[in-house]
């Protein structure tokens, strides 16, 4: 059975005992003065990573929004330098291959 907790006009507290489906009290114990029922927080601790947005797939999160990032900077590179390297690896390669026929 819960303890629940009352609290008078008059500043008394104290508690009962009782089931969740009795009433609740009316008046206090000591001076008959009406009581209100006193709610406290529950203590409740989550233990773990996962129970917090900020925890919560980061490093799936992080590493899919680098993939992205490195794919968008690799395609707009990729493209400039693929223009620009084809010329040089023909230049470079038809030198080279110029210098192994001469050797």
């Amino acid at each position: 059975m819960p303890i629940y907790e009352y609290r008078c006009e008059h500043g008394h507290t104290f508690e009962v005992m009782q089931r969740m489906s009795d009433d609740p009290l009316v008046s206090c114990q000591t001076c008959d003065a009406p009581v209100q029922r006193v709610f406290h927080p529950v203590a409740v601790h989550f233990k773990g990573s996962g129970f917090y947005n900020t925890d919560y797939g980061t490093r799936r999160r992080a590493r899919e929004t680098a993939e992205a990032s490195k794919s968008e900077s690799s395609s707009s590179s990729d493209s400039s330098k693929s223009s620009d390297s084809k010329p040089e690896k023909k230049a470079s390669t038809s030198s080279s291959a110029s210098t192994a026929s001469v050797d």
